[in-house]
C-alpha cells in the first residue's frame, strides 16, 4: 500500500506547529510534509524530524506574500529576483532537512499580462530551479491546482502541465498529482495518473467536496489505492486534507488503507 505522510500544515491544527511532529507519528506516519518550514529555525525542525524518527517528504518553494493572498510568485514578470533567491533558501531548508523533493506554487495570473509572457517567465523559471535543484539532489515539482479554491491560478490541469515539462526540457522536473484538485478540474483520475506515472513524483490526497479525509465525499480511494500499487506508483501520498472532526479520530481511513501496519486507534 501508499507510503502516506502527514501534511502539518492541514492535519493536527489542534496543536503548535511543532508539537505536531510526534502527533503524527504517533499515529502511525512515517513522513510529513508541509507548506512552507521558512518561519523556524532549520535546527528546530531537524530536532523534531530526529526525535520522531521521520522523512521530510516535501516542502514548497517560497511563494510571495501567504498572508496578503498570494499562491506564489513563479509567472510573475517583476518578480525573477525574489523567486530565483527563493529557489536558494529552498535548497538550505530542503538540504538541512534531508528533503529530497520542493514543490512550487506557480501563482495566480495577474491582470494585464499578455498569455505569452506569464507562459515565458514560467518557464524560464522553473529552468533556473530545474538545474539548481538538480545540482543539489533535489526533485523539482509543479502542481496543478483547482480554481474554484484559488480563482485565477495559473496552472490548472495536466495538460498544461504536460506541456509545461515539454517547454521546460529538465529531466528533473515533474508533476506533483493532486487527487482532490485534479478530481475537481478534470477527473479521470486512475487512468491519467497510469499515463503520467513516469512524470509524477509526489501524489496528495482529499476528498471532494469538502475537502476533507477519504471516506467523507466522492472519491473511490480503495480503488485508487489499489491502482497506485498496481501501476507501480512507489512515491510518498500526502494527506493535504482538513480533517472532518479531529485528526487522529478521523484516520480509519489509513487504517483500513494499511492492514497490519501500526497506525493509532
Amino acid at each position: 500500500m501508499p507510503k502516506f505522510a502527514a501534511n502539518l500544515t492541514m492535519l493536527y491544527n489542534e496543536l503548535p506547529f511543532l508539537d505536531r511532529f510526534a502527533a503524527a507519528a504517533k499515529d502511525g506516519f512515517t513522513g510529513v510534509e508541509y507548506l512552507f518550514p521558512y518561519a523556524f529555525e532549520k535546527d528546530a525542525l531537524v530536532e523534531r524530524l530526529a526525535a520522531n524518527r521521520l522523512t521530510q517528504v516535501l516542502h514548497n518553494l517560497p511563494a510571495g506574500d501567504w498572508d496578503a493572498g498570494e499562491r506564489g510568485i513563479a509567472v510573475l514578470p517583476d518578480r525573477v529576483g525574489e523567486f530565483q533567491d527563493g529557489v536558494g533558501r529552498a535548497i538550505e531548508y530542503a538540504t538541512a532537512l534531508g528533503c529530497k523533493q520542493i514543490n512550487c506554487l506557480a501563482g495566480k495570473a495577474p491582470a494585464g499580462v499578455a498569455a505569452d509572457a506569464l507562459e515565458r517567465t514560467f518557464v524560464e523559471n522553473l529552468s533556473f530551479a530545474a538545474k539548481a535543484l538538480k545540482q543539489a539532489g533535489i526533485r523539482f515539482l509543479i502542481e496543478p491546482i483547482n480554481t474554484r479554491d484559488i480563482p485565477g491560478f495559473y496552472l490548472t490541469n495536466t495538460a498544461q502541465a504536460e506541456r509545461i515539462l515539454e517547454a521546460v526540457g529538465s529531466d528533473n522536473l515533474f508533476i506533483q498529482y493532486d487527487v482532490y484538485h485534479m478530481q475537481i478540474m478534470e477527473g479521470d483520475l486512475v487512468p491519467t495518473i497510469q499515463r503520467l506515472l513516469p512524470k509524477i513524483a509526489h501524489v496528495q490526497i482529499a476528498d471532494n467536496p469538502g475537502r476533507n479525509e477519504p471516506g467523507t465525499g466522492e472519491i473511490n480511494y480503495p480503488f485508487v489505492f489499489a491502482a497506485l500499487d498496481r501501476i507501480g506508483y512507489d512515491g510518498w501520498v500526502g494527506c493535504e486534507y482538513k480533517p472532518a472532526k479531529g485528526t487522529s479520530e478521523g484516520l480509519g481511513w489509513m487504517r483500513a488503507a494499511t492492514p497490519g501496519e501500526t497506525v493509532a486507534a
